[in-house]
């Protein structure tokens, strides 16, 4: 019977567990730091390539040169984790003696993730901690599942994101102020006549003006009566080409016209009607979020597209390019709806509202799953109330504590990558692979057994080379 000891110490070399490959510790750090290079020099190039050209502007030389030198300071942040992460493992054998718990993996990554932080910019660092800790987070949701310590809620990410977009509408409506990122997010989607401070603004609006509906005989383009001569029948039928396109212009014309001027609570910080301003936003989120799936699907499969050009059309009709812009249209819509709504139902209006505004509208979630927005939302909301504590003088600023949490959050993603990865998010793994030229699944994991977390699940484990 075989006693699993999460105190037990392990007498294997470096070699025979971190890298079976070669027998030579530098070898194999100098192996995954080579590898590295290329994969983050692609990574990276892509990244900032993308934020270059969503500005919309011819790039000016110095902004090129910004951009290269933070493609090469990034580059070189992620490169230190691939190489220096095997190094630390192997220096903490020789200096131990000996591999435990914690040095097979969350200790030496601790290490590795501190000095590699170092080298990225501070104004990244804050959003790197992000995003470790969102996989993070999911990987010790799935280990306690795969425990038995907790089970999985169905839609559960609904639940989360329900909750962190409320607190978050909350802050965006009534406590804010400061300039983060996710202010510019939220303007975007719910609109920014809900933002805080605009209500109090909202008498400089101009009063939307009542455009009568009567028709100008004088100005009728299609008189029966007029000159008849040829040239002016010419022009006639010219006109005439799209008579029913025509019409439905003058019928949405008219429709949005009536729309506009129709009723408005006192308290409605939108200039226009409360329907003109509910159906506006949800159809603007609709158009773009199709767009975007649309864009996204197309990219995606652009070789399938190349191949088979006949099943193009197909995009624009499946579910899943009507999903994202559903959520988005739906959430913009509802949100709206629900604020309007409330101002008329108890005749005020209170930053409380924009709780109960996000959560029916973060009902649309239902839609649009997605355990990473989901998380992000939550950690962003965990954010936003510290930083929110600190500038009421409520909560106390912690030196260095991003630099922390980003440390630890990375150690236990690289822990479950070695100890478990099964646990971790399929994507996160594959980039792992891809960083470490393949050899992160390469570790001889059945020198681990002893601490039973079924970690060779995924792969065999490869024996040394001697």
């Amino acid at each position: 019977m075989v006693v699993f000891s999460k105190f037990q110490t392990l007498g294997h070399s470096c070699h025979e567990y971190a890298h079976p490959w070669t027998p030579s510790c530098t070898e194999a750090s100098a192996f995954i730091g080579f590898h590295a290079v290329f994969e983050c020099l692609r990574i990276y190039t892509t990244v900032y390539m993308l934020a270059l050209l969503m500005r919309g502007k011819i790039p000016s030389v110095p902004h090129i040169k910004k951009t290269v030198l933070g493609i090469l300071q990034s580059s070189a942040f992620l490169t230190s984790h691939g190489f220096s992460f095997i190094l630390v493992v192997c220096t903490i054998r020789k200096i131990l003696g000996n591999f435990n718990y914690l040095t097979v993996s969350f200790l030496p990554a601790f290490i590795s993730s501190f000095i590699s932080i170092l080298v990225e910019r501070p104004s990244r660092r804050s959003l790197l901690c992000l995003y470790v800790a969102n996989v993070a987070s999911e990987t010790l949701f799935r280990m306690a599942v795969s425990r038995g310590i907790v089970r999985s809620i169905p839609k559960g990410e609904v639940l989360i994101f329900m909750g962190s977009i409320a607190a978050l509408l909350y802050s965006y409506r009534g406590t804010h102020s400061s300039r983060d990122p996710i202010y510019a997010l939220l303007r975007f989607v719910v609109g920014p006549y809900e933002e805080k401070g605009f209500a109090e603004n909202r008498e400089i609006l101009p009063a939307v003006p009542k455009v009568s509906c009567s028709r100008n005989k004088a100005a009728e383009p299609f008189s029966a009566k007029g000159n008849t001569s040829p040239s002016n029948l010419g022009n006639q039928r010219q006109r005439s080409v799209l008579p029913c396109t025509l019409l439905m212009c003058k019928v949405y014309k008219s429709l949005v016209r009536k729309l506009k001027d129709g009723g408005r609570h006192p308290l409605c910080p939108h200039p226009s009607s409360c329907a003109y301003y509910c159906i506006q936003g949800s159809a603007n989120l609709f158009s773009v979020g199709y767009s975007l799936q649309v864009c996204l699907t197309f990219l995606l499969g652009i070789k399938k597209w190349i191949r088979e050009p006949k099943s193009m059309p197909k995009i624009f009709l499946s579910m899943d390019s009507l999903k994202l812009g559903a959520f988005l249209g739906g959430f913009s819509g509802l949100f709206r709806l629900t604020s309007c709504c409330q101002r008329k139902l108890f005749n005020s209006d209170s930053p409380f509202m924009g709780i109960t505004a996000g959560m029916v509208a973060g009902l649309t979630f239902w839609v649009y799953p997605n355990t990473t927005v989901a998380l992000y939302m939550f950690w962003k909301m965990l954010e936003v109330m510290y930083n929110t504590g600190i500038e009421k003088g409520q909560l106390p600023r912690i030196p260095g504590s991003t630099i922390f949490l980003y440390c630890f959050f990375t150690s236990i993603l690289f822990h479950a990558a070695v100890l478990e990865p099964h646990n971790l998010r399929p994507s996160y793994w594959k980039f792992l692979v891809r960083l470490s030229g393949g050899r992160f699944q390469d570790i001889n994991r059945d020198c681990l057994v002893a601490y039973g977390t079924s970690n060779a699940k995924l792969y065999k484990s490869l024996k040394p080379f001697l």
